[in-house]
């Protein structure tokens, strides 16, 4: 096959490099901002899109980022591209401080500040609701009995807080990123235009003076 990897990479190097990508994030940080740059969109647009994109990150719903950025974009009119591109803020470096934040966010909104903690840690919670998840779905098969308790303990104490909480974190670095995006985006636009400028009149240049060679031939 054409495309098909000629040094075929384990399940661990897989996962290895969605932890950490060759070369570091910030390398992957540079080549999304280079794709940002580089998009055909006014850089008010784009960052609309970057605003998407880095808003979706807060949200619980993974798996879904892409289709959420993308469709919250769409909304914005923002650069759809941009916003898939944007989702990439969150990542194992930000997961952590985006949760906290979202979560403690939720709690205090939703005065849950007592109460979540009672029930064990948010990991716990998580392992839980797997738990539950997997064990439901094998029950259609079977005769065990349907468990909710832990797949509702998360969607009260983890899920619902934080896709409320999130909404406030979310809009501030959101609005953050968009406003530094715009002036960046400009400015590289505009230096870009001013190369691609003087390329143009380089090439002119160097054709009327083919044509004044060739005449006086």
């Amino acid at each position: 096959m054409v495309f098909k990897r000629r040094d075929r990479r384990s399940i661990w190097a897989t996962l290895r490099e969605a932890l950490w990508p060759r070369g570091g994030w910030a390398r992957a940080a540079r080549y999304v901002q280079h794709r940002l740059n580089r998009l055909p969109d006014p850089p008010e647009r784009i960052a609309r899109g970057i605003f998407a994109g880095v808003f979706t990150t807060f949200t619980p719903l993974y798996g879904l980022h892409f289709v959420v950025a993308g469709l919250l974009a769409l909304v914005m009119r923002g650069n759809v591209i941009a916003s898939l591109l944007a989702t990439f803020f969150g990542n194992p470096l930000t997961y952590v401080p985006i949760s906290v934040a979202s979560l403690q966010t939720g709690y205090w909104l939703l005065d849950l500040r007592e109460e979540a903690p009672q029930h064990g840690s948010v990991p716990y919670k998580f392992a839980k609701a797997s738990e539950d998840f997997w064990r439901n779905f094998r029950a259609l098969f079977n005769d065990q009995t349907a468990d909710w308790s832990g797949l509702t303990l998360f969607y009260h104490e983890v899920f619902f807080p934080w896709l409320i909480g999130g909404v406030i974190p979310g809009i501030l670095c959101g609005l953050v990123c968009y406003y530094v995006s715009v002036p960046l985006i400009r400015a590289y636009q505009n230096r870009r235009k001013g190369v691609l400028a003087a390329k143009l009149a380089a090439l002119k240049k160097k054709k009327k003076q083919a044509d004044e060679r060739q005449t006086s031939d």
